[in-house]
């Protein structure tokens, strides 16, 4: 790992809101993390504050406000719609916050955000973990921008995320990390939905265009009956294709690449957010970059039409808000 470790003679409070697929990692992370303390756990579910409580030991709540004040650091993974609300209240609360993707459904929730973070003097940084897998194969130390890039994320139906658009649960991650590869603004987004589950649009194919002429062809997808996960960019001088299912790389370039690992991206991302609560380092992924990928996501969800929109009736939704 190449992340600083927590100062031993400060132990850090950790709180998790979500004990959903995501919370309980993020909660396991922090329980063997050194330095950390996993104090608390949040979640409206009876069975999931039962296993929270029956794997951890530690108290699991209704109420995620019921943490406030109790936290240094908290772990926000509560439905995508529910974010801005909790993350605010956290950062109101001096608490330094990871907030799975995305950072917020609207974009004047995210500016507050930042905005609030700025004033407040916390951590403030988004679940975009993938970002680590970039980094560590120095895909992102290249200055030139590629021509072309096509990504695609697709996978089984598995009723996670409903309470938005396959967009905002899954295309985000690759928008964050076209948005790295490829400097400027988004000059077109064309896009069209599919809904299958709900009024939501489950698979989505996106074109985005740059203001330097790159172009950026996207595929997201949660009710694929196979899985994959990959990515092309088309440079110059040759290609690079990332299959992140089979961890197979083919790169007919001059850039040396390295191994693509894959093994921990986010206990990577959740010792770095501990890194910069504790010591002030750097965090790799700053919510202004989440904001940007937020921004073009809401682009596609609109040129997605008839079916758009970030809000859900479910119950669960209600009760966190």
């Amino acid at each position: 790992m190449k992340y600083q470790k927590p100062h031993p003679a400060r132990v850090l409070r950790a709180g998790v809101v979500g004990n959903g697929a995501f919370g309980r990692h993020h909660a396991t992370k922090y329980a063997r993390m050194p330095g950390v303390e996993l104090v608390g756990i949040a979640d409206p579910s009876h069975d999931a504050r039962r296993h929270a409580m029956a794997t951890h030991g530690v108290p699991a709540v209704q109420d995620w406000r019921d943490l406030l004040g109790a936290v240094d650091i908290v772990s926000v993974c509560s439905p995508a719609v529910t974010h801005a609300a909790i993350v605010r209240a956290f950062l109101n609360a001096n608490a330094d916050v990871l907030v799975e993707k995305p950072i917020a459904t609207d974009l004047d929730e995210a500016d507050a955000l930042i905005a609030l973070a700025e004033v407040k003097n916390r951590v403030l940084t988004v679940g975009h973990q993938e970002r680590f897998v970039f980094a560590r194969s120095g895909l992102l130390n290249y200055a030139d921008a590629p021509l072309e890039v096509e990504c695609w994320r697709m996978g089984p139906w598995t009723g996670r995320g409903v309470d938005v658009s396959a967009v905002l649960d899954l295309m985000i991650h690759d928008l964050d990390l076209v948005h790295c590869l490829v400097p400027g603004t988004v000059a077109d987004a064309q896009a069209r939905g599919r809904a299958v589950h709900g009024r939501l649009a489950d698979d989505v194919s996106a074109m985005i265009e740059f203001d330097n002429g790159a172009t950026a062809r996207m595929h997201a997808s949660r009710v694929s009956p196979i899985r994959r996960r990959g990515m092309r960019a088309v440079y110059e001088d040759g290609s690079i294709e990332i299959d992140f299912i089979t961890r197979q790389v083919k790169n007919t370039t001059e850039r040396p690449l390295s191994r693509l690992q894959l093994e921990d991206p986010l206990g990577e991302s959740i010792a770095a957010f501990v890194s910069a609560a504790s010591l002030g380092a750097a965090s790799l992924v700053r919510p202004e970059e989440a904001r940007r990928a937020l921004e073009t996501a809401l682009l596609i969800d609109e040129a997605a039409a008839p079916v758009h929109g970030v809000r859900a009736d479910d119950e669960d939704v209600a009760i966190y808000a």
